[in-house]
């Protein structure tokens, strides 16, 4: 490591192969923890390049349980997170009200590394179990339209590595990472990232894919929409910059998403807002990202309709019902 660190201080960069060869000897143990707070922390003094990007995502995905969940119609809405925000869980709540429109969602999620409560934490606190089952995790489908799949099952590098990011308790290249390797491989995808570059990165790497993928970057910072400013949004269509009254209907500020301070704090915000007992900010913010999700699938003619869909599954209970029966089958 030795080596490779003082290569990478040298403001070099690493060949994809080289990238990946690097990732595979983190998994197998082949450093120690300040060798690997040394690497991560090269990456938040330089942009990641794209060929390391890709790298270190082949290696997560050869190492990776393989899971087969019987469709291809999955969907995932998922952020960077690193965007310093401490909001509340906004793609978490999201992905349970596109549950309740009738979209499968296989939500793959990990504990904060650099919030308080990422999705992994709120959902544990909520009664929800982890597991890599295949047969579980259909259980969980059929009966909820949805299942979470908790990052460190899928990804042994991620659980190695998961003490120091929360350590460390700043946005690392597994931040980037995490939404490119959704074990279940969904064809729909709604991926936050906290800054424009990520986003071109994203944007250049899902192109190649062949899913129906939709990037968003909140202009002042945040990584989903926020509402509290334009949102510049990527598909393979091309790129463009949208109105928070266009996706939201209101423009909000940024008090009105603030996260709890403790988890059980957030799991009571989570559950107040899944009830239909959120503000008008907080249910605004994640209906428009539920809707960009479900516009996403190419399955609704205009936005509108797919922003319908969501406000249906949340004022009818839909979503709390998808949350109660995925609990209940644990």
């Amino acid at each position: 490591m030795k080596k490779i660190l003082q290569y990478l201080f040298e403001h070099k960069t690493l060949s994809r192969e080289a990238a990946k060869d690097l990732l595979l000897s983190m998994s197998s143990g082949a450093y120690n923890d300040s060798e690997l707070a040394s690497l991560m922390t090269v990456f938040l003094m330089r942009s990641i390049t794209i060929a390391e990007l890709q790298g270190f995502r082949e290696a997560l995905l050869e190492l990776a349980v393989p899971i087969q969940l019987d469709t291809n119609d999955l969907l995932d809405i998922v952020g960077t997170g690193g965007d310093g925000k401490n909001t509340f869980n906004i793609s978490t709540l999201s992905c349970f009200i596109v549950a309740g429109a009738g979209q499968k969602v296989a939500k793959h999620g990990n504990y904060g590394a650099s919030t308080i409560s990422g999705s992994s934490n709120v959902m544990e606190q909520l009664g929800y179990v982890f597991k890599n089952n295949e047969d579980e995790l259909k259980q969980e489908l059929d009966a909820a339209n949805i299942c979470f799949l908790h990052a460190p099952l899928f990804h042994p590098a991620l659980k190695l590595v998961g003490p120091i990011r929360k350590n460390l308790g700043v946005r690392t290249f597994f931040n980037m990472l995490g939404p490119l390797v959704n074990p279940a491989k969904p064809a729909h995808q709604l991926i936050g990232v906290y800054s424009l570059e990520m986003a071109r990165i994203y944007h250049y790497l899902l192109q190649e894919e062949g899913i129906n993928y939709t990037i968003i970057h909140g202009l002042d910072g945040y990584d989903e929409i926020s509402l509290t400013s334009d949102t510049k949004i990527f598909t393979a269509k091309g790129e463009r910059i949208v109105s928070a009254n266009e996706l939201g209907k209101r423009i909000v500020f940024p008090e009105d998403l603030a996260g709890g301070d403790t988890v059980e704090a957030s799991a009571q915000i989570f559950l107040k807002i899944i009830k239909g007992e959120g503000t008008m900010a907080q249910n605004a913010v994640v209906l428009a990202n539920a809707a960009a999700a479900l516009f996403a699938t190419q399955k609704y003619s205009t936005y509108n309709d797919a922003y319908a869909a969501a406000v249906e599954s949340l004022d009818s209970q839909k979503a709390y019902q998808v949350l109660q029966q995925l609990i209940a089958v644990q």
